[in-house]
């Protein structure tokens, strides 16, 4: 049975790799593969999923508004296998979605994706995701001090920790670090003592 599998970590881990890489596993089998991304995320080129170690592959830009079972079902229900990077981005209604062509069409979905956000709150497609995938994983990274990454810490322009803000800043290595909670919390005091609140 297909199961809907989310796959998440922290900046920085390797989830986009990671989808490409299962792309060209199921490729290499002989298999045919929908790989797309929301559409918010318009960094670089927007219909490609690109990796930090130089991996990437076209995908499908789906907007907010888009129904991912109705999408699958009339213009792709010759693949046989969904794959979704920034998952986080979704909605909860096109998790359902992915959900849908799990159970009907009895093909699998992997998605991977942030779990939480620059405050540590879970997105809308992370938090449902978590709620039905039938598989989760997570992809660890680590923290500059050797910890186990956890928190997507924002950067403003003066190098500083941001604590406060949009959930949703599109952006890479120069805006976002992974660390892990501790250290992300000492920056918040360090920062607070010298005056400096972002």
């Amino acid at each position: 049975m297909a199961k809907l599998y989310f796959k998440y970590g922290a900046m920085g881990c390797s989830k986009s790799a990671q989808a490409l890489i299962t792309k060209f596993n199921y490729e290499e089998r002989g298999m045919t593969v929908l790989l797309m991304k929301p559409a918010i995320d318009d960094r670089e080129d927007a219909a490609v999923v690109h990796s930090r170690i130089g991996l990437e592959a076209p995908c499908l830009m789906v907007p907010a508004d888009m129904d991912l079972f109705k999408l699958y079902t009339e213009n792709y229900r010759d693949r046989d296998v969904v794959i979704v990077d920034e998952c986080q981005f979704l909605t909860e209604e096109q998790v359902d979605q992915l959900g849908q062509i799990v159970l009907d069409c009895n093909i699998p979905v992997l998605c991977f994706g942030l779990r939480t956000d620059f405050l540590t709150h879970l997105f809308p497609g992370s938090k449902r995701l978590l709620e039905i995938a039938e598989s989760v994983t997570e992809i660890k990274s680590v923290c500059r001090c050797g910890a186990k990454a956890t928190v997507n810490a924002r950067f403003d322009d003066n190098g500083n920790v941001v604590y406060q803000g949009a959930q949703v800043l599109i952006g890479g290595n120069s805006r976002y670090e992974a660390m892990c909670r501790r250290c992300w919390l000492r920056k918040k005091k360090e920062q607070e003592e010298r005056g400096i609140i972002s």
